[in-house]
């Protein structure tokens, strides 16, 4: 054997005894651990991107029930997946999850790539999945770096250096690849991740028993709360969504969100949106409101049965819902009309899906 082979593998990484010992002890034990499925394990890292383990695992169990292969979910139909994944937020990863299962198909036989290279170049996939995915399912030598590995670095090496800049991403990548146990990469890194999870946590972590206490310069020096640093704050734009259930007879309108918006892909009911908070006279006097509800005759409309601010990552949605019946059927230029019992086999927002469950509760006949 080369020398200089065998030296690297005798060499122990810096963290990993420790590391491995804790994740051994207080690991959760999760559908998609201790599995060299690639196709399932893409699955789960992309759910719990923005999304907790409680919230994530019915999710992931569906999801892998209903398509259990790649091959499966190249050949589902897109309004199928975004009705499955109602209520995760962030659509377009689900959107992306379509088109990386289709390009695997297409490009690489139905067979999930096998190097690192192969997993980064599908959509959706950053640095972060490429490499969760190529230790995990093939103990491919990548470090993963997600928010509580910026946490636990950043904490134990006293790293100031914002997560969230240029600098800061090539710091903490650097250091993760340093660290990183090349004997049992996957591991490591689940264990890494686990630590920040469930122990080293954003708030009120317990220091004094931690494995790492002897060494962490957070600790020693006071910072921990203060760390990891980020540089600023994306700043929130705030949207005002009126929205109106339209209904005529039993039928009612929606129409399916397209270009480059929020909730691309979701349907949507009867919508006119305004710069600011506008009372429902004012709404009824606009442009609008003539284009939406030509030809309907008399127009009768609820008082407002649904109010809700909806906080996304980068916008707040101020939403009042009406509900809207018509003495004739509008035309509704740009909406599909559906009878208003097949609503629920619609992927909706979660704000739409809150407007539903209250109108099932207080309205039922409206269904």
């Amino acid at each position: 054997m080369n020398k200089e082979i065998e030296k690297e593998e005798r060499t122990i990484a810096p963290l990993a005894a420790d590391l491995h010992g804790w994740y051994a002890l207080n690991h959760r034990e999760l559908p998609w651990r201790g599995i060299t499925d690639a196709y399932r394990i893409w699955i789960s890292e992309i759910i719990l991107q923005q999304t907790r383990v409680v919230q994530g695992y019915e999710y992931y169990n569906r999801f892998v029930s209903r398509f259990p292969n790649v091959r499966a979910l190249a050949a589902a139909d897109d309004d199928e997946v975004m009705k499955l994944w109602q209520g995760l937020g962030y659509y377009s990863r689900a959107r992306n999850l379509l088109a990386a299962a289709r390009q695997v198909v297409e490009r690489f036989g139905g067979e999930f790539p096998t190097t690192y290279e192969g997993i980064r170049s599908l959509p959706g996939i950053g640095d972060y999945t490429a490499a969760a995915i190529a230790s995990f399912a093939y103990g491919l030598p990548h470090a993963v770096v997600d928010g509580n590995v910026y946490r636990v670095l950043s904490r134990l090496y006293g790293i100031d250096t914002p997560v969230d800049t240029t600098e800061g991403k090539k710091v903490f990548a650097a250091l993760a690849d340093e660290l990183l146990d090349r004997c049992d990469p996957g591991g490591y890194n689940q264990a890494l991740m686990e630590f920040g999870a469930l122990y080293c946590v954003p708030r009120s972590p317990q220091c004094g028993g931690c494995v790492f206490a002897d060494r962490c310069l957070a600790f020693a020096t006071g910072r921990v709360e203060s760390l990891p640093v980020k540089q600023g704050r994306t700043v929130v734009k705030p949207r005002y969504f009126n929205y109106f259930y339209v209904r005529h007879g039993a039928d009612t309108w929606v129409r399916r969100r397209e270009g480059r918006d929020i909730w691309r892909n979701l349907y949507e009911f009867p919508l006119i949106e305004t710069d600011e908070e506008q009372s429902l006279d004012t709404l009824q006097q606009s442009e609008s409101w003539a284009s939406l509800f030509a030809e309907a005759g008399q127009v009768s409309v609820s008082a407002q049965v649904y109010t809700c601010k909806h906080v996304l990552s980068h916008r707040v949605i101020h939403a009042r819902f009406y509900v809207v019946e018509t003495e004739n059927s509008p035309s509704m230029k740009g909406y599909t009309r559906i009878d208003s019992g097949q609503i629920g086999h619609y992927a909706v927002s979660r704000l739409t899906e809150g407007f539903l469950e209250r109108l099932s509760t207080n309205y039922p006949s409206l269904f």
